[in-house]
This record gives C-alpha cells, structure tokens and sequence, in this order.
C-alpha cells in the first residue's frame, strides 16, 4: 500500500511532505477508502524518521479529512461523503503563516460591533426575564414574530405558526430531513452541493443521489427522470448563490423544478443562506410551492455564523414534525440568540449588517476578478465565494495541497461530491475568509502562479 514511499524535497516541514506523500497515493487511488494504514513506527522506520513526525503527518491528514483513527481500527482511509471527508470543516484554520480561503466568514466586524452596543441595553429589554426559562421547541413566540416579519416577502406570509428557530440552517436542515425521510430514503441533490447534506444523509442511513447540473444549476429534465426511476423523498437545493458554485437558479428553472416536483409529490427542501446576500432575489421555491417546500434561511452567511441562528419556514401541517424532532434533539434554541437575533431584526441592525457586508464583498469581488481574469472562475459581486475551474493538468485535491504548502487554503471540488458522480477539477475560494483585502490580494497572486506554473508545481514523488 505505502510500499517504496518517498518524499518530495522541498522547504516543508518534514511531517508535511510525508502527509503530502500519502495524500497523493489517496488521490491516485493507490490507497483507497476503508484501507488500513500501516503502523506509525513501521513508516518511521522505513524512512529513517522519528514516530513523532508521522504521528505529526497522520494528524494532518485527518485534519484534511482524508483518515479517521478509531480506538481498535487503526488509521484508515475516509469514504468521500463521509462527515470527516474532504475538507468538512467547520470553522477557519488559526495555523501561523496560513491564508484560510476554505471556510466562510464575515469580511467585516460589523456584527462584532453591533453586539458591542447591544449588549450593555440587553437587560433593559421587555423579553430579557425569559431568559432563564425553558421555551417551546419552535422557539419563542417573540421571536417567531420577529422572524416572521423578516421572511414575509420571502415565504410564509408573516404567519409565526409557520416558523421554527434552529441553531444555524445545518441544524434545520437535520430537523427537516428527521421528519420527513426515514432510513433507506432518496434525496437528489446537485452532483455538487453544500457538504452539510451529505454529511447528514450519511448519518441518517439516507441515500443521496446527485443530478447533473450546467452553469445554470440543476438540469429538470435530469430531475424528472429521477423521479420517475428513484422515487425520491425530497430533493435538496441552493437556489441562491449556490454552494459551491454560485449559481443562481432562473425563475424558469425553479418553475420548472417545482412542476416535477408536484407531479411526483416531491419534497422540496430549500436552502437560502445566502439569499440576503442578492441585490435582487428571485421568486423563493417556498413561494412558488408553500405546500411542498420547506424554505431554510439564518443569519450565518449574512450577519454572522457565530450568532447560530436558523430558520425553517414550511407548510403547516407538518411542522409539528419538525418541531418534535428539534425537541428531541435539543428541546430548544437559546433564548439569548433568539433574543439578539429579534432585536437585530426589529431594529434594523441586520439589515446595516448586510449592507456593510455587501460592501466589503463587492471590493473584494473586484480583486477576485482582476487577478483571474484570465482564468475559468464563477462568482458573483456579493457572492461570499468563488468556484475556480482549473486549468490542465490540475486536478482539485492536487491543486489544494500545492496551495497549502504555498500558505492559502482553499477547498477542493472533491469535497462537495456527492456519491460516485465525476468531481469537476475544481476549487471554492472563499474570497470573505481572507483576514483582509491585502491577504486576499497576496492569496489571489499566490493561485494565479500556481495555475500558470502547471506541472512545474505539482508536488509529487521523487
């Protein structure tokens, strides 16, 4: 398996180019998932290194999601689709000398600031004594009403009954899927999408399936033809911005979708994180078709991932299922986040947020669009990312590596697949992440040489 392994020279450290090293196996399919990697002091001494410096390497690798190590099993290789593959993270890296473009984040401080002069006038409101109380699952009807002025034009019609708070739109969606799809059900997807669904499918004993997609997002005829051979529970979109992508849906393609999906009865599952981030939104699948679409926006994308405030917006009568799965897997949200979120909301500040936000964003998609200019790159003037083709020879998880050994990091297509359908040679640049607009620009310069340097770069075995 890691038979007449060697290590590429370079300025890295050790431990890096040997974590290098196996990763490229992995990615040759010379090492495939499930596979058991050797003892760390078998490596050590086949290559005349100390065990610390392969423990270091097998820890890099399980930060890239590429192993797993279970009391028992050994490190073995991760399956693609699997919560720990890939790249599923979570929250940006705090490693010295590293560009994180591979998580979202705010590009401004805005909300940090907001909360600042919140927090001091907390106490004073009306609401701030339930603090300390239990609440209903849905959350507190304040705080539905906040919620449900917000979304009005979007879906649910200002109707608080319609609304439940979730700790973030990854929380809503498992409250989504726990009452709709039982093990053993089909969701459909994009043949890449948010990594959060695959993760939740997987966990959950649900088969995802991915469609085929154009630069205009979902294909419906590829989506009939599912329907009528798989029968799918539900179907899972990113109608706004789309993750990775950013593809926005036409009105003609969500028309056409939500036909399919009422002649089939098929669950539409919509996440709109990123729906507040557009100048001028198009018509919601919750608005063409309330009866079968459950409608999840938050405030992560727009305002803040750190406030963890998610919404789920769907047809009356069955979101006392959603409830009772959200009671079952934490009885409620905090009220403190419900009640900063409410207060946001009513004053107006979330929607300065946004602006600020957007902002920021459209200066820094000038950067993005200066320096790839000559490169195959999707994104959008207040998108918070980019979708980056990449040129021959590159290939997604080869072209990430190089960069992290360049200091950016970035997240490759291999992380968004889902099932077997082929991975595009491809990356999401999260151009927000970027601790400024001069990190942006170095980073930026950084993956213009890598892609114009092609095979000189790639790193492999000496």
């Amino acid at each position: 398996m890691l038979e007449n392994l060697s290590l590429a020279e370079s300025d890295q450290p050790l431990y890096r180019r040997l974590a290098d090293a196996i990763a490229d196996r992995i990615e040759r399919g010379e090492v495939t998932a499930g596979d058991r990697l050797p003892p760390q002091r078998d490596i050590a001494k086949a290559l005349g290194i100390n065990v610390t410096t392969v423990t270091r390497a097998f820890l890099e690798l399980q930060q890239r999601g590429l192993v797993e190590a279970r009391p028992g099993r050994g490190t073995t290789v991760t399956n693609r689709g699997s919560e720990d593959a890939n790249g599923f993270k979570s929250a940006p890296s705090d490693e010295s000398g590293l560009i994180d473009l591979s998580v979202n984040r705010p590009p401004t401080t805005a909300y940090l600031d907001a909360v600042a002069a919140l927090l001091p006038r907390l106490s004073k409101d009306r609401r701030y004594p339930a603090l300390q109380d239990y609440h209903p699952p849905e959350g507190p009807a304040w705080a539905r009403e906040a919620a449900a002025a917000w979304f009005a034009p979007v879906a649910g019609g200002g109707d608080p009954g319609r609304i439940i708070l979730t700790d973030g739109a990854q929380h809503g969606l498992a409250c989504v899927l726990g009452a709709v799809a039982e093990r053993g059900d089909v969701v459909v997807a994009d043949s890449v999408t948010y990594q959060g669904i695959n993760a939740l499918c997987h966990s959950r004993g649900l088969e995802l399936r991915g469609l085929p997609m154009d630069r205009d997002g979902m294909r419906p005829e590829a989506f009939e033809a599912a329907c009528a051979q798989w029968r799918p529970k539900a179907v899972f979109l990113v109608p706004s911005l789309h993750n990775p992508t950013t593809i926005t849906l036409s009105e003609a393609r969500r028309r056409a979708i939500v036909a399919t999906a009422r002649r089939h009865n098929v669950i539409i599952i919509e996440d709109d994180v990123y729906r507040q981030l557009l100048d001028e939104a198009l018509p919601s699948f919750a608005a063409l078709e309330p009866e079968l679409t459950f409608h999840i926006g938050a405030l992560s994308k727009c305002v803040a991932p750190g406030l963890r405030l998610g919404f789920v917006i769907g047809p009356r009568a069955l979101m006392g299922n959603v409830a009772a799965a959200l009671r079952i897997d934490c009885w409620s949200i905090s009220p403190l986040t419900a009640l900063i979120g409410s207060i946001l909301l009513e004053s107006g500040t979330a929607q300065r947020i946004i602006a600020t936000q957007c902002e920021e964003l459209r200066r820094r998609n000038v950067l993005l669009r200066a320096a790839m200019a000559r490169f195959d790159i999707e994104s959008h003037p207040t998108s918070t990312h980019a979708w980056l083709h990449l040129p021959e020879p590159w290939r997604g998880a080869g072209f990430a590596r190089a960069c992290r050994q360049r200091g950016v990091g970035v997240l490759s297509a291999d992380a968004f697949a889902v099932g077997r359908e082929p991975v595009p040679h491809a990356v999401r640049l999260n151009i927000g992440a970027a601790r400024s607009q001069a990190d942006l620009s170095r980073a930026l310069e950084i993956l213009a040489d890598l892609m114009e340097s092609g095979h000189l770069q790639i790193p492999g075995m000496v």
